[in-house]
């Protein structure tokens, strides 16, 4: 069973500095009918504005992963933390206990685009940790690049829970398969471009929740960037 969440249907908001969409809850935006789907708690796609950002805020119990598609994202924690994520890497903070970060556009003339990702941890109370990777364009190419996992296998960023987190970047035309294991499900995130799903289309925003599949086939509608997780 495939069930579609629509880029439009999305909580939107504008703030002026921050352009916001959110997949699920979150914050003052309420929706019953997606509030989280499995252990995947929050999607949300954001373009921030040059010189902008998030202020010192904290954050437990939560594995949050981010993933910058254009311009740069500067963050700073409570770990002693200071980095720059720019496209081709890929951040994860495990929250834990309790963690504080800021972050902001570094740019004084070009927006960020990103995407952040929370998940529920398996466990709460583990020991804030922060983890930047960079994954070459070349592997997620016609190929479903593993980006975040539980035992950090293939280089990805390590998260606590039975997740697991996908990153493809299609030529249109080009497909690509995974098979889910029995009692697991799978959301899709169409990044960029657009891509069939079993033979359900999914534009730019859209995201799909997926269950009692055995079998995805993604075939790119046109040349597309996709996330896929796959979830206990």
């Amino acid at each position: 069973m495939i069930r579609i969440r629509r880029s439009n249907e999305r909580g939107h908001f504008d703030h002026g500095w921050l352009e916001t969409y959110h997949t699920f809850s979150f914050a003052e935006y309420y929706d019953p009918a997606f509030n989280e789907f499995r252990a995947l708690r929050v999607i949300n796609e954001d373009r921030v504005a040059p010189g902008m950002g998030f202020g010192t805020h904290g954050h437990k119990n939560m594995e949050i992963v981010t993933i910058v598609l254009e311009g740069a994202l500067e963050h700073k924690d409570s770990l002693g933390n200071g980095e720059v994520l720019r496209p081709g890497e890929f951040q994860r903070m495990s929250a834990g206990s309790g963690i504080q970060h800021s972050e902001f556009n570094p740019s004084g003339s070009e927006p960020v685009h990103l995407y952040q990702i929370w998940l529920h941890p398996e466990k709460n109370g583990v020991a804030p940790s922060y983890e930047q990777k960079a994954i070459p364009a070349s592997e997620q190419f016609n190929a479903l690049r593993l980006v975040a996992s539980p035992d950090a296998r293939d280089g990805s960023l390590a998260i606590h829970q039975d997740a697991r987190l996908y990153l493809s970047k299609l030529e249109s035309g080009k497909s690509v398969t995974h098979a889910i294991a029995k009692g697991r499900g799978a959301w899709v995130q169409t990044l960029r471009g657009s891509v069939e799903v079993n033979g359900q289309r999914l534009d730019a925003g859209d995201g799909a929740a997926i269950e009692n599949e055995s079998e995805l086939l993604l075939k790119a509608a046109s040349s597309a960037e996709i996330l896929l997780f796959d979830l206990a």
